[in-house]
């Protein structure tokens, strides 16, 4: 492999893998002018050496006030189980309160009543508690906050699979409701 190569190679690696701002990963832009305008092969080579580690590079389109930005970050390649998944110091009620949000807003095409995500996380975490999550995840761009609606943020674009979600959310809603008619058929009288 030629030094060059391998320079853009080593590039890549620290503009993807060490933290230099407040997001994940690195913008399109960053890569043309560090990497130059070949760096869509740079990235090819960069995950030949990512796929024994169960890693890969993943494309992420967003679309940001009219405008359309483009970044790529380093994700696990496999689902990971959730014994594998390090929670970073967050508590389950804090992913409880993001993952309900994150329904709600993806149950409403792109936005949600923040007062009707507060109204269901209050039956069964404290109000204050429900207000200072939501908040947070705002400020740390998971959430965004759009008057009176909440929309999904850059970061939760960048760190979550949200088809992935999506279909966990579905799969469980689905099962739950088979329960209940298997329940109800059983209950009626023959």
């Amino acid at each position: 492999m030629r030094k060059d190569r391998k320079i853009k190679l080593a590039k890549l690696a620290h503009l993807l893998l060490f933290k230099r701002h407040r997001y994940p990963g690195v913008k399109e832009w960053e890569l043309e002018k560090y990497l130059g305008r070949d760096y869509e092969s740079v990235i090819n080579d960069f995950n030949e050496y990512l796929e024994p580690l169960g890693l890969y590079v993943r494309k992420v389109e967003i679309e940001e006030d009219s405008n359309k930005s483009v970044y790529y970050v380093v994700q696990p390649k496999y689902p990971l189980s959730s014994t594998e998944v390090k929670t970073f110091g967050w508590r389950v009620d804090e992913m409880a309160v993001l993952t309900v949000a994150l329904a709600h807003i993806l149950a409403g095409d792109g936005k949600a009543s923040r007062k009707e995500v507060e109204e269901t996380l209050k039956e069964k975490i404290p109000e204050w508690r429900v207000i200072r999550l939501i908040d947070r995840f705002i400020k740390m761009k998971y959430l965004e906050e759009d008057g009176e609606y909440l929309k999904i943020g850059l970061r939760t674009y960048l760190e979550l699979d949200l088809k992935m979600l999506t279909s966990v959310l579905i799969g469980r809603a689905m099962s739950q409701e088979a329960e209940t008619s298997v329940e109800d058929s059983s209950s009626q009288p023959q």
